[in-house]
């Protein structure tokens, strides 16, 4: 198996890794790296746990090769905030109660990020749109919603 050198900035911060050629981007994330907030889910690109952020924009990382992100930025959950200072959205999240079970919520928070890093005052239906590839199996979505509409409220 043919193995690259890649360098890439992970939160901010500068990595140089060696992957194999078919390596996912979300198993180096978990399995190198131990940015254990993105989850591997479907492994197909339809439920949104493994959501990113890839020079800004929201993709879910079983779909991208490890290769395809040398030279780029890559912003995972734990980029979002840290225990002392949370993102807005974390603490809105966690206000709110939009979550349960939590497996959803890495890939929820970094997608609205995405959104109200280009639209700071989203209304629902930009809301639901801009979350419609994260699916979550225990909510009505409801809270969620609040939750994102409340952090963009916050800025």
């Amino acid at each position: 198996m043919t193995e690259h050198s890649i360098t890439l900035d992970v939160n901010q911060r500068p990595v140089r890794l060696t992957v194999a050629a078919d390596a996912f981007l979300v198993d180096v994330l978990r399995d190198k790296l131990a940015l254990t907030g993105t989850k591997y889910g479907c492994g197909m690109g339809e439920c949104g746990a493994c959501t990113v952020l890839l020079d800004g924009q929201p993709v879910f990382a079983c779909l991208v090769l490890a290769v395809e992100v040398d030279g780029r930025s890559v912003t995972t959950v734990e980029g979002l905030g840290t225990i002392d200072e949370l993102h807005p959205l974390q603490r809105t999240f966690a206000e709110l109660g939009a979550v349960q079970c939590g497996f959803c919520t890495p890939g929820m928070l970094v997608s609205a990020a995405a959104l109200l890093a280009t639209q700071p005052r989203p209304t629902e239906l930009e809301i639901r749109g801009a979350l419609s590839g994260n699916l979550c199996r225990c909510t009505g979505y409801t809270k969620i919603v609040e939750a994102v509409q409340a952090a963009g409220d916050a800025d």
